[in-house]
């Protein structure tokens, strides 16, 4: 008996063949080698960025002084009408872009669904503004819009309608920036807005027609709601497009005249190479940021309540 325990206990378990386990973990070798590039891309250009940018703005740096924690940047920009100005230009140029731009959108699907020759023209010459950069649109519409020689001056004096200084005019400045926008984001939002149409089932219409809803019924209570995630998608893009876009007001009006068409990142451009300040232009940055996350947050929560999806 004894020594039957004692042969017992000296037998040990086979090794697992190492071929085996290697073969196993063979497709998450793989796998993290086919990332590895991707995620060191992103640790370098977006992460650390990231993190280096919200740590200067909670850095306050004196001339020639030491650099210690605080909240002595976000208490300057908040005191600098610059970046007041240059915050309420960009609610008024997001709010002013994007509801046009989305009903303008939405409307051109509606007319353009169906599929003809004519209508192929038509969404051809709606997206045709998406193709051209935004700088290139920006100096288009310099030379149309300049006062008393340019092309839409000519047209109103045919009507009787004296020069305008449209980019010169503080009242007037952003309006023709969120027009050129409107202009060229469009067509852009219009091919989501066909993709979406073309996802509804038509046996939805045919079902609303035959209960007796009008056409208006039908695009408030069958169009619309099946239409929820595109358009919160779109409201999201839209407010991104609003604190990015700012090649247009470089080009026509870099911010003036008098701050009327400042817009927050073009204030950070203006904080971080011409004024040196980088602890204000990373507070404006981390600031901007948070805002923009927060409104795509509440945009996409508010959308979600009417939005259907289809089972």
């Amino acid at each position: 008996m004894e020594y039957a325990v004692q042969h017992t206990a000296s037998l040990t378990l086979p090794a697992r063949p190492r071929g085996r386990v290697w073969r196993r973990r063979t497709p998450e070798i793989v796998a993290a080698g086919l990332l590895a590039p991707s995620l060191a891309f992103l640790a370098a250009f977006t992460y650390w960025p990231v993190l280096t940018t919200a740590l200067r703005a909670f850095t306050e740096q004196g001339f020639g002084q030491r650099p210690t924690w605080g909240l002595g940047n976000f208490a300057r920009l908040l005191a600098d009408r610059h970046f007041l100005a240059a915050a309420a230009n960009t609610a008024l140029y997001t709010l002013g872009t994007i509801i046009p731009s989305l009903v303008l959108a939405l409307g051109f699907a509606l007319l353009l669904r169906e599929t003809t020759r004519l209508n192929a023209i038509l969404r051809t010459m709606v997206v045709l503004p998406m193709l051209i950069p935004l700088v290139g649109a920006a100096a288009l519409f310099s030379f149309i819009l300049l006062p008393g020689a340019g092309l839409l001056d000519w047209y109103l004096a045919r009507l009787g309608i004296g020069a305008t200084n449209w980019l010169g005019n503080p009242d007037l400045a952003l309006g023709a920036i969120i027009g050129i926008t409107i202009w060229k984001n469009t067509g852009y939002y219009m091919l989501f807005c066909l993709a979406g149409l073309a996802g509804i089932p038509e046996e939805f219409h045919e079902a609303a027609r035959l209960d007796g809803a009008g056409g208006w019924a039908r695009l408030r209570h069958v169009t619309l709601p099946l239409l929820g995630p595109t358009i919160g998608f779109l409201v999201v893009l839209g407010l991104l497009n609003g604190l990015t876009q700012i090649d247009h007001v470089v080009v026509m009006t870099q911010g003036g005249p008098s701050d009327s068409t400042n817009m927050l990142l073009y204030y950070i451009y203006q904080q971080a190479e011409q004024n040196y300040d980088a602890g204000l232009a990373a507070a404006a940055t981390l600031v901007s940021v948070t805002m923009l996350l927060a409104l795509a947050v509440l945009a996409l929560r508010g959308l979600e309540r009417g939005i259907h999806y289809e089972s």
